[in-house]
This record gives structure tokens, C-alpha cells and sequence, in this order.
């Protein structure tokens, strides 16, 4: 990303999430192409020195990992994807690094800023677990999240920068010849567009109005069906052989379906 100076969330619309996966040149990529993502900066995180340096970094003296700190728009893509993105494109097995870059700087790791993204980082790792597709154990560890720092301006969108440097090295890393088999047609996750919770000509969120209202504005049918658990009869609804393009919005509040 260009913003290497946004550390922390700018306004309510933006959260952050913090993955390590190997080298972060080739971390940067996947995140930087999906809706809602507004920035992702490389960096280092989760050791013990501040500020540390490329050079004492790949030494492996300062306990930090290389990352990338994601900001995003939670109402335009969730956390969960950004998940399904990080499985996608790293080694989980690996816990001495990752591909051709060996040790503990390289090696992957969740890193949690609050309950809710380690609740939801330990539901994802066990379903990739159950799922049976590394022969392997998964060993990325989920850790809270510690301070972040930016790396060298020259590494911020190295892909862009120096895209023939990145290309050699990134095939010469092994990343692609392990990730392409291993998820096949499924390497590419495209997040489920989010429907805004919120109507977009007034701004205000959709709410429920009180029964008293409902029992004015509803026909019988609807206030049975919406408010009561019933059922209408099959092929009575005015929208059963519907063919014009559009979308269904709740009845009772306006919020799309």
C-alpha cells in the first residue's frame, strides 16, 4: 500500500487485520485487489526491538515476522475473507518459514486485534483443519496482535515497483508451485458482495417497525406470514412468476434480501 503511516483505524468504516505469510512482497498482492480494501502496508510485528530494519529483521535477531497490516471496510468485505484470502496463499504446515525463505521471520501467523478476529481466525483455521487439505497438521498460530512498523518506503508495493524482480523471485520462491495444487479451482476466492445494512438514499439503518404500525401498513397475508410464522398459499403471491430484474427487499423492513 502507499499509506505506510496509517497504523490504526481512521474513522469507523475502517478496521485492520494482520497476517504474516513469508515475504511480504507477495503478500500485498491478493489483499490490494479485493472490494472494500482501502490500504495494505508491509511491515514487521511481534518482536522485540522497535523500529527495526530490513537487514536486522532478515538476520532473525529482533523475534519480529515480516506482515502486512490490511485496512479495510468492514461493510464491504469481512474479516472471514480476508481469511479464506490468507489460506489461499500461504503454507500453513510450514512453521519454519514459508516456500524457499526459511526461518522464524517467514513464518506465518494470525494476528488478532480483538475477540471477535480471534474467535473468528480459530473457526476458520479449524474448518480448514477438518477439510483435509493439507496432508499436514496446520500450524499458523492465532496471537494478539503487538505493534506494527512499516517497513522501507521501497518495499511498500514492491510488485508494482519492481515487477520484473518481483515476478523472478516470486517464481523462484516454490509459492505458486505449492499453492496452484493445492486449491486448484478454488485459489482465486472471490468474497460474497455485502449488502449495506443501511438504506442508501436516506443513510439511516433499517429498522423494524412496531407491530401497531405493521397491523396498518401490511395486508393480513403479510402480518400472518412476517409476524406470526404462517404461510401463504403456493402461487397466491403477486411476485410467484416474477422475471423482471431487480432485487427483494424485507416487507417488513426495507432491507434487502
Amino acid at each position: 500500500g502507499n499509506n505506510k503511516n496509517m497504523l490504526e483505524p481512521s474513522s469507523n468504516n475502517t478496521a485492520v487485520a494482520t497476517f504474516a505469510g513469508g515475504c511480504f512482497w507477495c503478500m500485498e498482492p491478493p489483499f490490494e485487489k479485493l472490494p472494500g480494501v482501502q490500504d495494505v502496508i508491509s511491515g514487521y510485528t511481534g518482536g522485540r526491538t522497535r523500529n527495526p530494519s530490513y537487514e536486522e529483521v532478515s538476520r532473525g535477531s529482533t523475534g519480529h515476522v515480516e506482515a502486512v497490516q490490511i485496512h479495510y471496510d468492514p461493510s464491504k468485505i469481512s474479516y472471514s475473507d480476508l481469511l479464506e484470502v490468507l489460506w489461499r496463499n500461504i503454507d500453513p504446515t510450514d512453521g519454519g518459514g514459508q516456500f524457499v525463505d526459511r526461518g522464524d521471520h517467514y513464518a506465518s501467523a494470525i494476528f488478532f486485534h480483538d475477540e471477535e478476529q480471534k474467535k473468528l481466525a480459530e473457526q476458520s483455521k479449524n474448518e480448514l483443519e477438518k477439510s483435509r487439505r493439507f496432508d499436514r497438521k496446520i500450524v499458523t498460530p492465532i496471537v494478539k496482535a503487538m505493534k506494527f512498523y512499516p517497513a522501507e518506503e521501497y518495499h511498500q508495493d514492491f510488485y508494482k515497483k519492481s515487477t520484473v524482480r518481483y515476478k523472478t523471485y516470486r517464481f523462484g520462491s516454490g509459492r505458486d508451485r505449492f499453492i496452484d495444487p493445492a486449491w486448484g479451482d478454488e485459489r482465486n476466492f472471490k468474497p460474497v458482495k455485502k449488502i449495506s445494512s443501511r438504506d442508501p438514499s436516506s443513510g439511516k439503518a433499517f429498522s423494524r417497525p412496531s407491530k401497531e404500525i405493521l397491523k396498518k401498513t401490511l395486508t393480513s397475508v403479510q402480518f400472518n406470514v412476517t409476524q406470526k410464522d404462517g404461510t401463504e398459499s403456493p402461487y397466491a403471491n403477486e411476485f410467484w412468476n416474477n422475471k423482471e430484474p431487480g432485487i427483494y427487499v424485507d416487507v417488513v423492513s426495507g432491507e434487502p434480501l
